[in-house]
């Protein structure tokens, strides 16, 4: 394992894999012998926040202060949306498929 100015550890092993991982040992960046990668980002509080993949596939993750996760989008268009009450309770849901649920005003 080498790590660089402390910001980033990487392993290159022997099967000809390559992994990157950031300070806290989030997984940034992985490719095989075969050329298949995937990268990765996080917030401040190690929530993944974004990925992406060789295919040209990615998603994305968005949290509140309290790390629930109150939006999510990918490539393939399909997105949700969250709100949560200051219990950490889902109050209101909506997804790219029309679907809502919205409890925010019982």
């Amino acid at each position: 394992m080498k790590t660089i100015a402390q910001q980033i550890n990487w392993d290159f092993k022997a099967n000809g894999s390559l992994r990157i991982k950031d300070k806290n040992g989030n997984v940034i960046y992985f490719e095989n012998s075969k050329g298949v990668w995937s990268k990765k980002k996080y917030d401040s509080q190690d929530n993944q926040i974004y990925s992406e993949s060789f295919r040209g596939d990615w998603a994305k993750w968005e949290f509140d202060s309290q790390d629930n996760l109150i939006y999510s989008e990918n490539s393939y268009g399909d997105w949700i949306k969250r709100e949560f009450d200051s219990q950490g309770n889902q109050i209101y849901y909506e997804n790219s498929h029309g679907r809502i649920v919205d409890n925010r005003g019982l």
